[in-house]
């Protein structure tokens, strides 16, 4: 099964570093980030663990959970997490799915053939609190991922969800925001009282309503 975005999350119970989880008995009423490694003691994925775990405050004031997997089971995870503790500075302070059926690969797409038979390709979803996929992204696995892009994402997602704005290229929390083309100028004076700036009639940029 092929995912897309606005598709509903597929739920599973599965063991994790953090016991039997069932994922949306886990995410409850909030946002979750799952993110998937090709196997463990792979290099790029230790240091995306590792960079996780420092930073998981930040996702933490975002209502976000994250939970991780890899397909090698839960007694590798226990051996990966020293190393990456040990050279990450940081230790594992969420759950790593152990997935060696590939039961939540397969129902994820992550088994991508023409990288591997049998390696979970990189992948990100960003589930929000109605279990739907707001965020795909796949990397290659010589690419590791950037926090900061993700955390910039999902602040995108929280605040579009709630007001109606869109958020332009290279956009950072606290910037101008984009009033949506569908609210006329009449409707965007009560929703936006802080006024906005047109560059063109579909183009206006307005203070982020939030802030």
């Amino acid at each position: 099964m092929s995912l897309r975005l606005g598709d509903d999350a597929p739920n599973f119970t599965a063991e994790t570093t953090e016991g039997t989880i069932t994922l949306f008995d886990y995410l409850g009423d909030g946002w979750g980030m799952l993110f998937s490694h090709p196997k463990d003691f792979t290099p790029v994925c230790t240091t995306e663990l590792g960079a996780f775990a420092k930073r998981k405050g930040e996702f933490d004031q975002r209502g976000v959970k994250l939970i991780g997997i890899s397909v090698d089971s839960i007694e590798s995870h226990e051996g990966w997490a020293k190393d990456i503790e040990e050279t990450q500075g940081a230790a594992l302070n969420y759950p790593l799915i152990a997935d060696p059926d590939r039961k939540v690969a397969e129902l994820y797409d992550m088994i991508h053939p023409n990288v591997s038979e049998t390696v979970t390709v990189r992948s990100v979803f960003i589930i929000g609190p109605d279990k739907k996929i707001k965020l795909l992204l796949t990397y290659p696995q010589s690419t590791g991922r950037n926090v900061d892009e993700l955390l910039r994402v999902i602040d995108s997602l929280q605040l579009t969800a709630n007001y109606s704005v869109s958020t332009p290229a290279n956009w950072k929390d606290g910037e101008d925001v984009i009033i949506a083309p569908a609210i006329s100028d009449e409707d965007a004076k009560k929703k936006f009282p802080k006024g906005w700036k047109a560059l063109k009639p579909y183009l206006r940029l307005t203070p982020q309503p939030n802030k």
